[in-house]
């Protein structure tokens, strides 16, 4: 009495294999042009420097001939005396825009083989479609990523490279995601805590893309800020150090 009942049963299974889950792929890292590629001159257009500098700067890393304009006027007269064989092209600028200056270089004969990619901070499709409609090739939404810059360029002239050698794809990725997570936890807040003349340091050498500087002064930094420090390495080894400039922006004194 009082215990209750008790029901047991056998059944038949099937123990299945192991599988390995794999990890995608993380893009590889451009190192340079493969050998036997031809002469590349790419024209980059866009009004605000330290964008502008940061793509100069990834471009000419890996071989390429760039040169730059600050706004759609230049653009049109440097495509004119340079003859580019792509241009990456922001599409809000003063004196001259994106759109008009596109035009008028599509309007003309050598101007219609151009490659014009766009570079863009709207999201949305409608705004697309006008990008396209005034004469651009293709387009890419800010901030960019440099694996999509590269894509891109292999797709509309034929570029052939050579890539850095990676390690395993799920150390890759393990690494990949602390960046970002570190990247998003930054705030300006946290560098708040610096002496007033390491953040002006910094907010100067970011803005000149003075890689060296920057580097250095987060060696400065003090072991109880080291989470901080890895973020900023972090944006320095992706080109991103336009954040660096906007971090240190608010709290410049």
């Amino acid at each position: 009495m009082g215990v209750g009942t008790t029901f047991k049963f056998d059944l038949p299974c099937i123990v299945g294999e192991a599988i390995e889950t794999e990890v995608a792929d993380i893009p590889l890292v451009v190192a340079g042009l493969a050998p036997d590629q031809p002469h590349y001159r790419i024209l980059v257009v866009e009004d605000i420097k330290v964008n502008r500098m940061m793509l100069v700067k990834l471009l000419t890393t890996v071989g390429f001939e760039v040169c730059e304009a600050a706004n759609g006027l230049e653009a049109v007269e440097l495509w004119e005396s340079r003859s580019p064989d792509l241009i990456w092209m922001d599409m809000q600028m003063p004196v001259m825009d994106g759109f008009e200056a596109t035009k008028r270089i599509k309007a003309r004969p050598k101007g219609r083989s151009t490659p014009i990619l766009a570079l863009t901070a709207s999201a949305f499709d409608r705004d697309r479609e006008t990008i396209l409609a005034a004469g651009c090739d293709d387009y890419v939404s800010k901030p960019f990523q440099q694996e999509v810059i590269f894509q891109k360029m292999a797709e509309h002239l034929g570029i052939s490279y050579i890539y850095e050698e990676t390690v395993t794809s799920k150390q890759s990725a393990k690494g990949e995601k602390h960046s970002v997570d570190s990247q998003q936890a930054l705030t300006s807040e946290a560098l708040a805590v610096m002496p007033a003349e390491w953040l002006s340091q910094m907010h100067q050498a970011a803005k000149a893309l003075n890689e060296g500087v920057v580097l250095g002064l987060i060696e400065e930094m003090e072991p109880e800020h080291s989470s901080a420090a890895s973020s900023l390495k972090d944006l320095v080894h992706n080109f991103r150090l336009d954040v660096i400039v906007d971090l240190t922006e608010p709290i410049k004194k």
